[in-house]
């Protein structure tokens, strides 16, 4: 091989050096923002479906955008989306059930007439597709403090309700090694349980009584 020859093989392959820096620079750069952040894991999805469709010309599943909107089907068909709603946080899905269509007055028994709801959710969640994702459960009061010989108090009412869960979805096929709880009572309320004078709020007071199935990878 002549000596222009090899020059001419060399300014070939100057861009696959440079081209390699850019890659490298860009690796660097998501990395730093990994380190800075918290993962959103639905905006994650979004990111990762967009990145591939421009750049890869390929589709990708996306399983929280598939299971959101299998259960917002589900929710619509019960006819219960006053109090049953699905969203999401920094995590995955969020599914919230309102007490009082889960739950009888003052108790952690489950209402016959919402287990048609609970199968079918229990059904989504226990596809192939999801058993990798894990599946808290919250119990949540309202600020009105409980005082009854089986519960004493919000934790054990919150905690009672989540249980109450975890059992009905271990029976619905819902492996208990992808399931954990946790009881909030009334620490964590979606809207103010009452004005800053003190008056209470009965429809707020009604959202914060609720059980929060998250539902994240693992």
């Amino acid at each position: 091989m002549t000596k222009f020859a090899k020059q001419n093989k060399e300014a070939a392959e100057d861009w696959l050096l440079s081209y390699a820096d850019m890659i490298t620079l860009i690796m660097a750069f998501f990395i730093i923002l990994v380190s800075m952040s918290k993962i959103d894991a639905g905006k994650y999805e979004e990111v990762q479906t967009g990145m591939a469709k421009e750049v890869g010309r390929r589709d990708v599943t996306k399983p929280l955008q598939d299971m959101k909107s299998e259960l917002l089907g589900q929710i619509a068909g019960a006819g219960v989306e006053d109090s049953v709603d699905v969203g999401k946080d920094d995590k995955g899905i969020v599914l919230n059930l309102a007490s009082g269509a889960m739950f009888k007055p003052a108790s952690a028994e489950i209402r016959p007439e919402i287990l048609p709801l609970i199968k079918e959710i229990a059904g989504t969640l226990a596809q192939t597709r999801f058993e990798n994702y894990q599946v808290e459960i919250q119990g949540h009061t309202d600020d009105t403090q409980v005082h009854t010989q089986q519960f004493p108090t919000n934790w054990d009412l919150s905690a009672a309700r989540a249980l109450s869960t975890l059992r009905l979805l271990s029976e619905l096929g819902i492996s208990q090694s992808r399931m954990k709880i946790a009881a909030l009572a009334d620490t964590a309320p979606r809207v103010p349980n009452h004005s800053d004078t003190g008056k209470p709020y009965p429809e707020n007071q009604a959202i914060n009584r609720r059980v929060e199935i998250h539902v994240y990878p693992r």
